[in-house]
């Protein structure tokens, strides 16, 4: 999945593939990157366009979408 670079204190990037509904993050401090499935498109402007992107991460997608490390 192509990932685009981020301004966030907290990520490194983040991708989407709107056709399988994952949302893809790359973690500044770990370096880990962790897919979330049923993201919905919506749900990603939503995120994007966030004043703090580690804020939305934190309130509107941890433990709330099936996730799995990558990498």
């Amino acid at each position: 999945m192509q990932r685009q670079s981020v301004q966030s204190s907290a990520l490194n990037s983040a991708g989407y593939d709107p056709s399988s509904k994952i949302l893809e993050l790359e973690f500044r401090d770990s370096g880990g990157v962790w897919q979330y499935f049923g993201f919905s498109n919506a749900s990603f402007k939503k995120f994007m366009s966030a004043e703090s992107l580690g804020k939305f991460f934190i309130t509107q997608i941890k433990g709330k979408y099936p996730e799995i490390r990558i990498r």
